[in-house]
């Protein structure tokens, strides 16, 4: 009886103790969820008490704490959108773990930011707007404070939906909805708007065609060899100087210009120096590592793991300094307005507001950064270290060749770019190409007669290394796409809408405003 007694009272604590654990763990993941965006909370409210204590009894405190809040709001998104794009190649080819990533790009990317980031920024976002027809200190203040609300809502809202886009064009996006807002079409560099625009189509295509042509250079000369190893040797210390002397010149155009100008045959001069010794140093590094390698491809990645991790850390080095502008250039202004009205020309970068900046982008990267790290490097096409290190090369090279031709382009859309050239020429390749046909029939003959004279049987082949010989259908080859096309679209119907979003945004906000 009393067995009979106990057993419903065991079985009810039972399943009322599994509820509490249930719920336990419910609390634990939702509490996990807000660690994050309290850590950004908490960044935000420190930026505004330190501001206020900084700023007491200055004229226009009140604004200058509103626009240094706005500004590391900004500064976190950046950090957790932009940043993706130097380092997710590296983590997607599993040449550096997402916790390596996350630490090297944020001390780098704060790094290049106070470094290299520059003691001046252009008053209104690069001459987009012309500063005599906004002489009114008061309206000024509005019309940035909008432009940074509107480019962080936006940033935030596309790192939510998963799209990398350019914090650059979300700026000038938020700067010139504001200005027609504020005094209309007239006072807008439309021009300028126009070569912007233009280098929404330039810079990934011209970002892709680079990538691909390396990629297809490898192929040819390296991956599709009977020899890897030897081929290696001879070609892959020639890539790794080129990016070498690349990364120099990228660097000393994106930010170095800031901390020691040089003209273009300095740069130049420096990029080829850079360029000889660092052949010199990769043929011993090659020569080293592929000592006693397989002749496979798996053994061939090695080669590029230290290569894109060094890519990964520069980029992020020339991003801080760059792109930092972006989150304190309008909160600069503001600060000069504030104290003492608007004029033409650039404004100085108290260092309390770099440091913000610096900052707000290495925490957002650390906080938020992983999700567009994982969709740039693991969800758009499938990388490896030489796919990611064509898109390192790439990025740096397309930057020096757009900025000798004048063109303002945006860093994301050429990673971006490339990464979907990649996938895409991937495609092509493995459809189209005899010389890759002539390769794995060789390969297959090989290993048929070693299945012979061994009496085993082989490896299966990897389809994604293209070692399958065998013909599919029209929907098999569908599924089997290298490119995911959902992604594709939504990154470049981000892309197209950034200026436009961030335009309606901005005149919504400065009206708003304006009602108060």
């Amino acid at each position: 009886m009393t067995d009979i007694a106990e057993t419903p009272r065991k079985e009810t604590l039972d399943k009322d103790l599994d509820k509490i654990v249930n719920v336990e763990e419910a609390a634990n993941l939702v509490a996990r969820g807000l660690v994050a965006p309290g850590f950004g909370l908490l960044f935000l409210a420190l930026t505004a008490v330190f501001t206020a204590i900084y700023t007491s009894g200055e004229p226009g405190a009140v604004a200058i704490v509103a626009a240094a809040a706005i500004g590391a709001y900004l500064a976190l998104n950046i950090g957790a959108n932009d940043v993706a794009n130097n380092v997710g190649p590296a983590v997607g080819a599993k040449a550096m773990t997402m916790a390596g990533a996350l630490v090297i790009a944020a001390i780098f990317e704060a790094a290049g930011a106070l470094i290299a980031g520059g003691d001046v920024v252009e008053t209104i976002s690069g001459g987009i707007v012309s500063p005599q027809s906004i002489a009114d200190p008061g309206i000024f203040i509005r019309l940035m404070i909008a432009a940074l609300v509107s480019s962080a809502l936006w940033i935030n809202l596309a790192t939510l939906i998963g799209a990398p886009v350019s914090t650059t064009h979300s700026v000038v996006g938020g700067v010139l909805g504001a200005t027609v807002a504020a005094a209309g079409f007239a006072a807008v560099n439309w021009p300028l708007v126009g070569s912007i625009a233009l280098s929404w189509i330039v810079s990934p295509a011209l970002g892709g065609l680079i990538a691909v042509v390396f990629l297809a250079f490898l192929k040819t000369t390296v991956i599709y060899q009977d020899d890897k190893i030897a081929a290696a040797r001879r070609w892959v210390p020639l890539l790794i100087a080129l990016m070498a002397g690349s990364f120099i010149a990228y660097l000393a155009l994106k930010g170095g210009a800031r901390v020691l100008p040089l003209s273009g045959p300095t740069i130049a001069l420096a990029g080829l120096a850079t360029f000889v010794v660092a052949w010199l140093a990769a043929s011993r590094y090659v020569a080293r590592r592929a000592r006693g390698m397989e002749n496979r491809n798996q053994s061939l990645r090695q080669l590029f793991n230290l290569p894109l991790i060094a890519a990964a850390a520069l980029l992020s080095f020339a991003h801080g300094a760059n792109d930092v502008s972006n989150a304190v250039g309008p909160v600069a202004a503001i600060v000069r307005a504030a104290r003492g009205g608007v004029e033409p020309g650039a404004v100085a970068v108290p260092l309390w507001v770099m440091l913000i900046g610096a900052f707000g982008i290495a925490l957002g990267l650390l906080l938020f950064g992983p999700r567009l790290i994982r969709m740039v490097g693991e969800r758009i096409t499938r990388l490896n270290p030489m796919r990611a290190f064509c898109v390192a090369l790439s990025t740096a090279l397309t930057v020096i060749v757009a900025s000798q031709l004048g063109l303002p382009v945006s860093s994301t859309h050429i990673a971006i770019g490339a990464i979907f050239g990649v996938g895409f020429f991937r495609e092509w390749y493995t459809a189209n190409s005899r010389r890759r046909r002539a390769y794995l029939e060789r390969k297959a003959a090989r290993d048929r007669a070693a299945r012979n004279a061994s009496g085993t049987a082989t490896a299966r082949a990897d389809p994604d290394n293209g070692d399958e010989l065998v013909p599919v259908s029209r929907e098999e080859a569908n599924r089997r796409r290298l490119v995911r096309r959902a992604h594709v679209t939504t990154i470049v119907a981000a892309w197209v809408t950034t200026v436009p979003i961030s335009a309606l945004l901005a005149a919504a906000i400065f009206a708003a405003i304006g009602l108060f």
